[in-house]
């Protein structure tokens, strides 16, 4: 089994797009496949001690309903003990108010229940006016907006990887 699950909440694509880009960057030892929060059991989620989720922020700055119910078949889990790191996306343009909210409510969810979340990104740089994930200038993830800035998210996820390598136990890469 991998030592590091991914799993992501997808409405139009994109997010599963970008998890199967961060996927392609390791091996099957180190990451598992992507899985689809609208089809993984929580036991699927338990059996790993570090975790890569990744949630658009769908509407005005909701969480997609896939995570949504996943969250409620997870509420009694404990994840103490376990490495989580958030990714998520959002328009900053079309959604300034709210711009990658579902990102916060994630990271909040997991460190809530005992996780060590990581994987903390600097919101400078970013055109959003307001975000619940967002707090004394850090993201509570990684933030892309694939609407609006596609090119920067290589450089983006590459940056992140490379700072969470340490916390999940993978080299940095080059």
């Amino acid at each position: 089994m991998a030592r590091i699950g991914l799993i992501y909440g997808s409405d139009s694509g994109t997010t599963q797009r970008m998890a199967r880009k961060i996927k392609a960057m390791f091996d099957d030892e180190t990451m598992s496949a992507p899985l689809d929060a609208a089809r993984v059991e929580p036991n699927d989620l338990l059996g790993y001690n570090y975790l890569i989720v990744g949630t658009p922020t769908v509407g005005v700055g909701e969480i997609p309903s896939d995570w949504e119910e996943l969250m409620m078949r997870l509420d009694d889990a404990d994840f103490s003990g376990r490495t989580v790191a958030v990714f998520g996306l959002g328009d900053q343009y079309s959604y300034a108010d709210s711009f990658v909210d579902a990102i916060g409510e994630l990271a909040e969810f997991f460190g809530d229940r005992g996780a060590k979340v990581v994987g903390q990104w600097p919101a400078e740089g970013y055109a959003f006016e307001a975000s619940q994930a967002e707090h004394d200038g850090v993201f509570a993830g990684l933030a892309l907006d694939e609407d609006n800035e596609s090119t920067k998210s290589p450089e983006r996820l590459r940056g992140w990887l490379n700072q969470i390598a340490g916390d999940f136990g993978f080299a940095a890469m080059h």
